[in-house]
């Protein structure tokens, strides 16, 4: 392959066709290639390398906290974890329909591993994700760059297909936390996806954001087209430690029917809670 062939390919930013040409022209040459069979090779080439420079970037852009999979996971340590559910997560269908995913149960089973897992395979499918801790969630909108800037954030975050928001129920979260997520639930309520992760039971929500009404009206909208995934057990890593007994788990986590029965109607709002609706955007 001469330079100016080179150079033409560089303008033409064709730089995957660029790196398999001369492979594909010794191809051609022993086998006796038609020109057509040549070019949907070298055409086939340079899609596969653009298609992984895309995986690469929504990746990157997605900002797990580790880059997990579910090959990786020990299906054999934790029974209650159905492989069949999370492999039917893993294939996106819950996206396209824009229903959302709750992980309940203490630290330590892989409810982290598992998201992020998902979260690949879902940009594997052609989808926009974004992980965040919840914590990650707070410090985004008070952080004092972004303070009179809450527009630009949320559309930040009802951007991705798939909104993954982790750890919830580590600790209390700071003033305002729940107004900020109260935003983000109700905007990407019924137009996309979120899944979230809590070490704790949803009872506990009202104080973990320090507002019980704003804890009632995200519960309210989250739960209401969410799979409810439960997980029991000892914790993966402490594995090793022979004499270790069941991971204490506080008060039970409620079944899926008790947790949408703990919610309130749609429409019976708290008149505190109405206020809280409108948010940072005054959207209703």
């Amino acid at each position: 392959m001469n330079d100016s062939l080179r150079h033409t390919l560089r303008k033409l930013r064709l730089s995957g066709l660029s790196q398999s040409l001369e492979v594909r022209l010794h191809e051609a040459q022993s086998h006796n290639l038609s020109h057509l069979e040549f070019l949907e090779l070298i055409l086939q080439d340079e899609l596969l390398v653009r298609s992984q420079r895309l995986l690469n970037r929504r990746v990157q852009a997605a900002s797990f906290r580790e880059q997990r999979t579910l090959d990786q996971f020990d299906w054999s340590f934790n029974s209650s974890i159905k492989k069949k559910q999370v492999f039917d997560l893993a294939t996106g269908q819950f996206v396209r329909e824009a229903r959302d995913v709750l992980w309940l149960g203490p630290p330590g089973l892989g409810k982290s591993h598992l998201v992020q897992a998902i979260g690949y395979q879902v940009i594997k499918a052609g989808f926009v994700v974004l992980y965040r801790s919840i914590f990650d969630v707070v410090r985004d909108f008070l952080h004092d760059d972004v303070v009179g800037q809450d527009d630009k954030m949320l559309a930040h975050y009802l951007k991705p297909d798939l909104l993954i928001i982790d750890d919830m129920g580590m600790k209390q979260l700071p003033k305002r936390s729940g107004e900020y997520l109260f935003e983000i639930v109700m905007r990407r309520y019924e137009k996309r996806s979120t899944m979230m992760t809590s070490n704790r039971p949803l009872e506990d929500w009202g104080k973990l954001i320090g507002d019980v009404p704003a804890a009632t009206a995200i519960l309210d909208r989250f739960l209401h087209h969410a799979d409810i995934i439960e997980i029991r057990g000892r914790s993966y890593r402490l594995r090793n430690q022979g004499h270790q007994k069941e991971t204490p788990e506080g008060p039970s986590a409620p079944t899926p029917e008790k947790a949408k029965e703990a919610t309130p109607k749609r429409g019976a709002h708290s008149p505190r809670e109405a206020d809280t609706m409108e948010g940072p955007s005054g959207s209703k």
